[in-house]
């Protein structure tokens, strides 16, 4: 195992929400791997060696050996079935139903509509002062459905009192929320819960966007 881990390289930006979900995955399953940083806002991500591991220039990609995997939803499957230790996802099938529909919910309803490329054409497009406002209104929608999906599930994290898949995925869209978009969290009382108890786990933390080699911080 040690001989594999070795192996990981990781291609992350240190304020992107999808790297940040497979570094905590990473933590969580005590992988170790090679940081790799890519300049979103120098575009890196355009550059012909990048578009290489990922044709699409999104981070984040693992390389793992000779296997290239882009994508975070795709990784996080992918770490979940090469590395069984620490499982990430419930054997319970509706708890493993609820783990993917929060998961989506961030990764398809709110975190595309408020990525780099989407934020940079409307303030090019339409104006610079509709930006923030734009994200807000999507990041809240999601979170109103995440509040309602969860309510009846969630108890110290959000499907129940172990951390899964969902977790993962919440955490740093609500980190986003907060540090770069400005959202009122006290509207979302048990998302607001569940960033506390996030924020007392040593592997989230050491995730943090702001603890990144890459970060203009470190």
């Amino acid at each position: 195992m040690a001989h594999e881990e070795k192996k990981l390289k990781l291609y992350s930006y240190w304020r992107s929400s999808c790297s940040f979900r497979i570094r905590i995955a990473l933590n969580l399953k005590g992988l170790k791997y090679q940081y790799i940083p890519v300049n979103l806002l120098k575009g890196e991500q355009f550059s012909p060696e990048f578009q290489k591991l990922n044709p699409i220039g999104y981070v984040p990609v693992l390389v793992d050996g000779e296997i290239i995997v882009s994508d975070s939803f795709a990784i996080f499957m992918y770490l979940e079935e090469k590395y069984p230790q620490h499982p990430l996802l419930p054997s319970d099938l509706q708890k493993k139903a609820l783990n993917f529909q929060a998961a989506n919910i961030v990764c398809s309803s709110i975190q595309p509509l408020q990525n780099l490329a989407v934020l940079k054409y409307i303030e090019e497009k339409v104006s610079p002062d509709d930006k923030i406002p734009w994200a807000k209104l999507h990041i809240e929608k999601g979170f109103e459905a995440l509040e309602k999906l969860l309510k009846d599930h969630a108890g110290r994290y959000a499907t129940g009192d172990e951390v899964f898949m969902a977790d993962l995925f919440l955490a740093p869209q609500i980190h986003a929320g907060i540090k770069r978009f400005n959202v009122d969290m006290a509207k979302f009382p048990l998302l607001s819960r569940l960033n506390e108890a996030y924020n007392e786990l040593p592997q989230f933390q050491n995730a943090m966007p702001e603890n990144q080699p890459d970060s203009p911080s470190a």
